[in-house]
């Protein structure tokens, strides 16, 4: 599976910005799918998961509240909407598919990935 992402650029704090992710390839319609996201240095982490159905998600302590993951029944585009961005939310943003159905956090459940795109909030 390949994947595209896009959407990342420069905010201010309180603004929004919205990713987007195309799979192509191998089908990604029956797979979960999530948003991770890493800052220089530091570890990759998890943002937002959601199912291959789009019927469940899972989010991040973090990011809970402001941003929404996304996709439509089946659909291999997923969608990550952030909204009142803080500087802290500064990072490369990557998009994985798993190889599970289900709405999934476990980096080790993600075997497809993205090139990431970069978002920058500025205080």
């Amino acid at each position: 599976v390949q994947l595209q992402a896009s959407g990342g650029g420069l905010v201010q704090t309180g603004g929004s910005l919205r990713l987007s992710c195309a799979a192509s390839g191998r089908t990604a319609s029956n797979n979960g799918m999530a948003w991770f996201r890493q800052v220089t240095g530091k570890e990759r982490e998890f943002v937002a998961g959601i199912s291959w159905n789009g019927g469940s998600s899972t989010y991040a302590d973090s990011v809970k509240g402001r941003f929404t993951i996304s996709r439509e029944y089946a659909a291999t585009t997923v969608y990550l909407q952030m909204n009142n961005l803080k500087p802290e939310d500064t990072a490369v943003y990557y998009c994985a598919v798993s190889r599970r159905a289900f709405a999934s956090r476990r980096m080790a459940d993600f075997g497809s990935w993205g090139q990431g795109t970069l978002v920058t909030v500025s205080s």
